[in-house]
Protein backbone atom coordinates (compact mmCIF):
# COMPACT_ATOMS: atom_id res chain seq x y z
CA UNK A 1 0.00 0.00 0.00
CA UNK A 2 1.40 3.48 -0.86
CA UNK A 3 2.17 5.87 1.68
CA UNK A 4 -1.02 8.15 1.24
CA UNK A 5 -3.44 5.53 0.99
CA UNK A 6 -2.05 4.50 3.74
CA UNK A 7 -2.32 7.62 6.06
CA UNK A 8 -5.67 8.01 4.72
CA UNK A 9 -6.78 4.62 6.02
CA UNK A 10 -4.95 5.33 8.97
CA UNK A 11 -7.64 8.32 9.19
CA UNK A 12 -10.19 6.83 8.38
CA UNK A 13 -10.00 3.92 10.89
CA UNK A 14 -9.04 6.94 13.98
CA UNK A 15 -12.70 8.46 12.96
CA UNK A 16 -13.76 5.43 13.23
CA UNK A 17 -12.72 4.33 16.56
CA UNK A 18 -13.65 7.90 17.85
CA UNK A 19 -17.55 6.89 16.84
CA UNK A 20 -17.26 4.17 18.88
CA UNK A 21 -15.34 5.69 21.77
CA UNK A 22 -12.45 3.62 20.90
CA UNK A 23 -9.90 6.65 22.45
CA UNK A 24 -7.08 4.20 23.08
CA UNK A 25 -7.06 2.67 20.03
CA UNK A 26 -7.71 6.10 18.13
CA UNK A 27 -4.70 7.35 19.40
CA UNK A 28 -2.54 4.52 18.07
CA UNK A 29 -3.89 5.22 14.66
CA UNK A 30 -3.01 9.19 15.27
CA UNK A 31 0.23 8.06 16.07
CA UNK A 32 0.99 6.01 13.15
CA UNK A 33 0.13 8.37 11.18
CA UNK A 34 2.18 10.91 12.60
CA UNK A 35 5.29 8.56 12.07
CA UNK A 36 4.24 9.01 8.39
CA UNK A 37 3.45 12.53 8.48
CA UNK A 38 5.05 14.12 11.84
CA UNK A 39 3.72 17.63 11.20
CA UNK A 40 0.22 16.95 9.92
CA UNK A 41 -2.37 19.35 11.49
CA UNK A 42 -5.12 16.59 12.22
CA UNK A 43 -2.99 13.93 13.22
CA UNK A 44 -1.26 16.45 15.79
CA UNK A 45 -4.24 17.92 16.95
CA UNK A 46 -6.32 14.54 17.29
CA UNK A 47 -3.44 13.09 19.58
CA UNK A 48 -3.75 15.88 21.62
CA UNK A 49 -7.68 16.46 21.84
CA UNK A 50 -7.88 12.30 22.87
CA UNK A 51 -5.20 12.38 24.86
CA UNK A 52 -7.21 15.22 27.04
CA UNK A 53 -10.23 13.45 26.48
CA UNK A 54 -8.37 10.65 28.28
CA UNK A 55 -7.20 12.68 31.26
CA UNK A 56 -3.91 12.93 30.32
CA UNK A 57 -3.24 16.04 31.00
CA UNK A 58 0.42 16.61 30.78
CA UNK A 59 0.67 14.44 27.74
CA UNK A 60 -2.22 16.43 26.32
CA UNK A 61 -0.45 19.71 26.93
CA UNK A 62 3.16 18.80 25.55
CA UNK A 63 1.01 17.33 22.11
CA UNK A 64 -0.78 20.45 21.67
CA UNK A 65 3.10 22.38 22.34
CA UNK A 66 4.04 20.63 19.72
CA UNK A 67 0.94 21.14 17.34
CA UNK A 68 1.70 25.21 18.37
CA UNK A 69 5.00 24.67 17.63
CA UNK A 70 4.97 23.09 14.44
CA UNK A 71 1.77 25.48 12.92
CA UNK A 72 2.88 28.83 14.51
CA UNK A 73 0.19 30.82 13.04
CA UNK A 74 -2.91 28.28 13.63
CA UNK A 75 -5.25 30.09 15.37
CA UNK A 76 -6.78 27.30 17.31
CA UNK A 77 -3.56 25.84 17.95
CA UNK A 78 -2.69 28.77 20.37
CA UNK A 79 -6.12 28.96 21.34
CA UNK A 80 -6.19 25.56 22.25
CA UNK A 81 -2.55 25.73 24.08
CA UNK A 82 -3.75 29.17 25.91
CA UNK A 83 -6.90 27.24 27.58
CA UNK A 84 -4.74 24.35 28.60
CA UNK A 85 -1.90 26.10 30.02
CA UNK A 86 -4.84 28.61 31.88
CA UNK A 87 -6.29 25.27 33.35
CA UNK A 88 -2.89 23.65 34.23
CA UNK A 89 -2.28 27.27 36.32
CA UNK A 90 0.58 28.11 34.19
CA UNK A 91 -0.53 31.91 34.00
CA UNK A 92 2.20 33.43 32.46
CA UNK A 93 2.68 30.90 29.35
CA UNK A 94 -1.08 31.01 29.06
CA UNK A 95 -0.71 34.64 28.79
CA UNK A 96 1.45 34.70 26.06
CA UNK A 97 -0.33 31.72 24.20
CA UNK A 98 -3.85 34.12 24.25
CA UNK A 99 -1.56 37.41 23.14
CA UNK A 100 0.08 35.07 20.39
CA UNK A 101 -3.42 34.73 19.00
CA UNK A 102 -4.78 38.53 19.34
CA UNK A 103 -1.36 39.32 17.23
CA UNK A 104 -2.67 36.94 14.51
CA UNK A 105 -6.16 37.75 14.72
CA UNK A 106 -7.27 41.10 17.19
CA UNK A 107 -11.03 39.92 16.25
CA UNK A 108 -11.00 36.50 18.26
CA UNK A 109 -12.88 37.73 20.84
CA UNK A 110 -12.71 34.42 22.30
CA UNK A 111 -8.67 34.79 22.98
CA UNK A 112 -9.21 38.39 24.41
CA UNK A 113 -11.64 36.57 26.87
CA UNK A 114 -9.05 33.72 27.56
CA UNK A 115 -6.16 36.77 28.44
CA UNK A 116 -8.79 38.25 30.72
CA UNK A 117 -9.24 35.39 32.69
CA UNK A 118 -5.54 34.88 32.86
CA UNK A 119 -5.51 38.45 33.98
CA UNK A 120 -7.85 38.17 36.78
CA UNK A 121 -6.20 34.67 38.20
CA UNK A 122 -3.09 37.20 38.32
CA UNK A 123 -4.95 39.93 39.92
CA UNK A 124 -4.03 42.39 37.35
CA UNK A 125 -7.31 44.37 37.26
CA UNK A 126 -6.99 47.41 35.06
CA UNK A 127 -5.09 44.68 32.55
CA UNK A 128 -8.19 42.02 32.43
CA UNK A 129 -10.95 45.23 32.40
CA UNK A 130 -9.16 46.43 29.43
CA UNK A 131 -9.57 42.58 28.10
CA UNK A 132 -12.48 41.99 28.75
CA UNK A 133 -14.19 45.44 27.51
CA UNK A 134 -12.48 44.29 23.96
CA UNK A 135 -14.28 40.77 24.32
CA UNK A 136 -17.81 42.70 25.18
CA UNK A 137 -17.16 44.72 22.15
CA UNK A 138 -16.31 42.25 19.40
CA UNK A 139 -19.12 39.74 21.28
CA UNK A 140 -21.65 42.35 22.52
CA UNK A 141 -24.48 39.59 23.28
CA UNK A 142 -22.60 37.52 25.04
CA UNK A 143 -23.04 37.29 28.71
CA UNK A 144 -19.77 36.01 29.59
CA UNK A 145 -17.54 38.53 28.98
CA UNK A 146 -19.85 41.20 30.99
CA UNK A 147 -20.48 38.81 33.94
CA UNK A 148 -16.63 38.71 34.41
CA UNK A 149 -16.01 42.25 33.49
CA UNK A 150 -18.75 42.96 36.57
CA UNK A 151 -17.00 40.99 38.89
CA UNK A 152 -13.74 42.56 38.41
CA UNK A 153 -15.84 46.20 38.92
CA UNK A 154 -16.83 44.68 42.10
CA UNK A 155 -12.99 43.40 42.63
CA UNK A 156 -11.66 47.03 42.25
CA UNK A 157 -14.17 48.59 44.85
CA UNK A 158 -16.44 49.65 41.71
CA UNK A 159 -19.84 48.96 42.74
CA UNK A 160 -21.06 52.01 40.71
CA UNK A 161 -19.64 50.05 37.28
CA UNK A 162 -21.03 46.68 38.24
CA UNK A 163 -24.29 47.82 38.93
CA UNK A 164 -24.51 49.20 35.47
CA UNK A 165 -23.43 46.16 33.80
CA UNK A 166 -25.87 44.00 35.72
CA UNK A 167 -28.74 46.86 34.21
CA UNK A 168 -27.20 46.49 30.90
CA UNK A 169 -27.63 42.60 31.42
CA UNK A 170 -30.75 42.82 32.48
CA UNK A 171 -31.69 44.18 28.69
CA UNK A 172 -30.83 40.73 27.39
CA UNK A 173 -29.52 38.13 29.84
CA UNK A 174 -31.91 38.87 32.91
CA UNK A 175 -30.94 35.02 34.20
CA UNK A 176 -27.20 36.02 34.54
CA UNK A 177 -28.14 40.05 35.77
CA UNK A 178 -30.14 37.80 38.55
CA UNK A 179 -27.21 35.58 39.14
CA UNK A 180 -24.67 38.72 39.82
CA UNK A 181 -27.27 40.38 42.20
CA UNK A 182 -26.86 37.22 44.27
CA UNK A 183 -23.56 36.71 44.27
CA UNK A 184 -22.79 40.56 44.61
CA UNK A 185 -25.12 41.60 46.69
CA UNK A 186 -26.08 44.76 44.30
CA UNK A 187 -29.26 45.74 43.00
CA UNK A 188 -29.88 47.29 39.61
CA UNK A 189 -33.18 48.73 38.28
CA UNK A 190 -34.04 47.52 34.99
CA UNK A 191 -32.90 49.18 32.08
CA UNK A 192 -34.89 52.21 30.83
CA UNK A 193 -35.40 52.29 27.36
CA UNK A 194 -34.10 55.63 25.59
CA UNK A 195 -36.35 57.27 23.29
Amino acid sequence: MNATLSFFFLKLQAMALLVFNQKLQALACFEQMLVQRPDNFYALASRAHVLAQLGRKAEALAAQEQLAARHADNLAAWFNLGYMLEEAGEHARAEEAFRRVIGIDPKMDRAWYGLALVLIQTRRFDEAVAALKKNTELQPMSPFGWYQLARVHVDRQEPDEAVKIIRHLKGFEPKVAAQLERETGLLASPATPTS
